[in-house]
């Protein structure tokens, strides 16, 4: 309880972003807050919800929607077979889109470990045929070509008996009788010893404390300190809608920017921790083969430039084949949007929110003396900011045009002209 109190009075009494420890035992640590401030500065991630329902090609959530016996649906795992998976390929394209970061399902809430795990045979290596730990080439990949690895961990499980059943997963086969949380409990701290261990991720990202979240005592501050004990850089974020607990390093929201709730997931507020939003480039997280309705690859760069405009990262989906490819339609995004980051990354990476909050024309981003203005939708020839700090210099970012303004007490005028048509029309604002 003594490390709880101390989470606690640090979450109150200062930013985790800025604390700077004096002593040993205080946290975060410093290589913590390294860790925070690149992953801030990483800004664009890709989500990869991966199983053996994608045998079924229906979503991640396919066996608590049709309330299909756990023993049935375990049957899957002996016909999966990803013949197609390449890590190399998969962490190549992510790379070349110009994400910096993955995170990977090691275990969904059907409680298949996509791992080579010591404490269940209901595993990637042990319970089917392919005979290969993915996790292991996937990390391995990602080191090698310099890319950060996050692993997703689900809090609940719709086949284990000792997993009490919340809101889901009732009517999957399980016995009621064997429910016991303090068994799942050491399962999972077990798991999640043997992960950070032998596969040494940068974070953590857990779902499904919204399953039940007054039930039971979760213990998080346990699970928390036994992750930053076992790698004080490995940063932990839980998906569980609400404001974040003491002891997590980044702060997530499901389908909507920070400040946004279209969705009903995210109506929590905003601390000051680094922030990430998920989003999905179709409908779905997990692949669902009749869901081709994917996002533009422009739709997707106003949402990542959104998204960095708010000062968080996005986390964008895909959903891999069984097979063991990623669909053409998510490569075809990736690819456009990495065209766009190799000229336009600057304005993205390493930023925070700019001057001026979100605007139904568009965001701001800033880094060191510069300010990026980026028009998403405007119909006018001008444009006024209410930038009260002197503006040096302005000029249009991929052509170095000079860019004509006002500056008054009350803000800045730029005078664009006529605006050409864009995915982000970007101005470059230098700063005194």
């Amino acid at each position: 309880m003594k490390l709880y109190n101390l989470f606690i009075s640090l979450f109150l009494s200062a930013s985790f972003l800025s604390a700077s420890p004096t002593e040993a035992q205080e946290w975060p640590t410093q290589e913590n807050l390294q860790a925070r401030q690149t992953f801030s500065d990483n800004k664009f991630g890709i989500f990869l919800h991966w199983g053996i329902y994608s045998m079924f090609a229906q979503g991640e959530w396919y066996m608590n929607n049709l309330n299909l016996d756990n023993k049935e649906y375990a049957k899957a795992a002996a016909g999966f077979y990803p013949a197609r998976f390449n890590a190399k390929e998969w962490v190549s394209a992510f790379k070349e889109a110009g994400a910096r970061y993955i995170c990977f399902t090691t275990r969904h809430h059907d409680g298949f470990s996509m791992f080579d795990t010591q404490y269940s045979d209901y595993d990637i290596v042990d319970a089917t045929p392919f005979k290969r730990d993915i996790l292991r080439e996937l990390t391995d990949e990602c080191k090698r070509q310099g890319l950060k690895i996050h692993f997703y961990y689900s809090h609940i499980d719709w086949t284990r008996d000792d997993y009490p059943a919340g809101r889901t997963g009732r009517e999957t086969g399980k016995d009621p009788a064997k429910a016991d949380w303090n068994s799942y409990f050491n399962f999972m701290n077990n798991q999640l010893t043997e992960l950070i261990t032998n596969y040494d991720p940068d974070a953590i990202w857990f779902d499904g404390y919204w399953d039940q979240p007054d039930t039971f005592n979760w213990h998080l501050e346990e699970q928390y300190s036994m992750i930053h004990k076992l790698k004080p850089e490995c940063l932990i974020g839980n998906n569980h809608h609400v404001t974040p607990f003491a002891g997590e390093d980044i702060q997530i929201f499901e389908r909507d920017l920070p400040g946004e709730n279209t969705a009903g997931l995210s109506g929590q507020s905003i601390s000051r921790l680094p922030l990430e939003t998920c989003q999905t480039m179709n409908g779905m997280w997990g692949y669902k083969i009749a869901d081709q309705n994917y996002k533009s690859v422009e739709t997707l760069i106003q949402y990542l430039v959104s998204a960095a405009g708010k000062g968080a990262n996005l986390l964008l989906n895909i959903g891999p084949q069984p097979d063991g490819e990623l669909p053409s339609a998510a490569l075809e995004r990736l690819k456009g949007m990495g065209e766009w980051l190799k000229v336009y990354g600057e304005t993205i990476y390493g930023t925070t929110a700019g001057d001026v909050p979100a605007r139904p024309w568009g965001v701001t981003t800033r880094k060191g003396d510069k300010q990026y203005v980026h028009i998403l939708s405007l119909q006018d020839n001008s444009l006024f900011l209410p930038v009260t700090s002197k503006v040096k210099k302005a000029v249009v970012f991929d052509t170095r045009k000079p860019v004509s303004f006002e500056q008054t007490k009350d803000g800045l005028l730029l005078k664009l002209g006529e605006i050409p048509q864009s995915t982000d029309y970007i101005i470059e604002l230098t700063m005194k």
